[in-house]
């Protein structure tokens, strides 16, 4: 008997290329994901989610999964020179801390449960606007739908000759992921509230930060960042003596991340012309990569991958043009990943964060979104 469901052709097997694959065939496609690596596996070490990429979670039945090996800190702590600026308790705004290797297992989980074709060690080398994609190996398949999911360097994208932008910052980090040593940390602040996400800043007479963020009860997500420009604060493995004459009281875990190898990343925010081109759309880093200030990138790429199956399953079941209704999806969604986009390079510009309070206003409209409400554009509307 032939398969008369629609098919999903994705590149990518990310959180975005997950996401979008477990929501599509959720939806009753049948989905193929490659993923260019030989193993399925994330990249990185920690992750902070809010409520526009958790109510996608939800949706595609994650949340129980999820919540198994992450938590939500009482409270977004911001230091300067360790004096505290601010502590956020965010009431009303829905997050979650976890490790990027947790999220990925989750939604790993979640897309085969649902049906989804993953292959390991599948390059996708480009696209075509009528939904054909052609593999490493010379091969070819035409879909409904192709789904450009791979990231900062994407071969989709780079196929489809969509003009870009990529605008970087002077500034970049280091990420580890350390164990906890809460006892040894009250140890040497007992007064410190260890559970909360604490940004510590530095900037005079040295530009030095530590995100501190404890992932679960066992694991610490510490992002280091420092100026391209400074040999010693952006080298890896970590200068330790350098990072403890700042930051004393981050001692233990500190130590820890100088024993990991790491990596510098640079800021940087990537902006296109379009994200759609005929039957390909583009979501994640392919399509938007940001800087991490706001802890948006990861989710606004959950959040596009939903609206996105949404969007092509009704468009295929009205019979409705699908370059057409894509091009629709991007006018109505966009404006919420542009402004995480435009307010997370002005922090990276002007490293405002270290003044705290900054969760309010501009900072939180893509936060506090929710993709999964069928209603949520009329009631931006009115």
């Amino acid at each position: 008997m032939t398969d008369s469901r629609h098919v999903a052709e994705i590149s990518g097997g990310g959180f975005a290329g997950l996401t979008a694959a477990t929501a599509l065939a959720q939806m009753g496609w049948s989905v193929r994901v490659h993923e260019q690596a030989s193993e399925l596996r994330a990249e990185g070490a920690g992750i902070v989610l809010w409520n526009n990429s958790l109510q996608v979670l939800d949706k595609i039945g994650a949340k129980p999964d999820l919540e198994s090996r992450s938590m939500t800190p009482p409270a977004y702590e911001t230091r300067m020179n360790n004096v505290i600026q601010s502590q956020e308790t965010l009431d009303g705004i829905r997050w979650r801390t976890m490790t990027r290797p947790h999220l990925h297992q989750t939604l790993l989980t979640a897309a085969r449960e649902s049906g989804v074709e993953v292959i390991a060690g599948s390059a996708v080398t480009g696209a075509a606007p009528d939904g054909t994609i052609t593999l490493a190996s010379g091969e070819t398949a035409t879909a409904d739908l192709v789904i450009g999911a791979d990231g900062v360097t994407s071969a989709v994208r780079d196929s489809l000759s969509i003009p870009m932008t990529r605008q970087r910052s002077g500034d970049g980090i280091s990420r580890f992921l350390v164990p906890r040593r809460k006892a040894e940390l009250l140890a040497l602040e007992p007064e410190t509230e260890w559970d909360n996400v604490i940004d510590f800043w530095n900037l005079y007479p040295r530009v030095l930060r530590v995100l501190y963020t404890p992932a679960n009860d066992e694991e610490l997500y510490l992002a280091l960042m420092s100026p391209s420009a400074d040999a010693d604060g952006s080298r890896v493995p970590i200068d330790l003596a350098l990072w403890i004459s700042i930051f004393p009281q981050l001692a233990p875990v500190l130590e820890d991340a100088a024993k990991i190898q790491g990596r510098y990343y640079g800021y940087q925010t990537t902006r296109l012309d379009r994200w759609t081109e005929g039957k390909v759309a583009l979501i994640g880093d392919s399509a938007h990569a940001m800087c991490p200030a706001l802890a948006q990138g990861a989710g606004t790429a959950m959040q596009n991958a939903w609206t996105l199956a949404v969007a092509a399953t009704e468009a295929l079941a009205a019979g409705v043009d699908l370059p057409a209704a894509l091009t629709e999806w991007e006018r109505l969604e966009r404006p919420y990943t542009d402004i995480a986009q435009d307010r997370s390079q002005w922090y990276a510009d002007t490293r405002e964060m270290a003044k705290g309070n900054q969760f309010t206003g501009e900072s939180v409209v893509t936060a506090l979104y929710n993709p999964t409400d069928p209603h949520r554009h009329e009631v931006h509307a009115a």
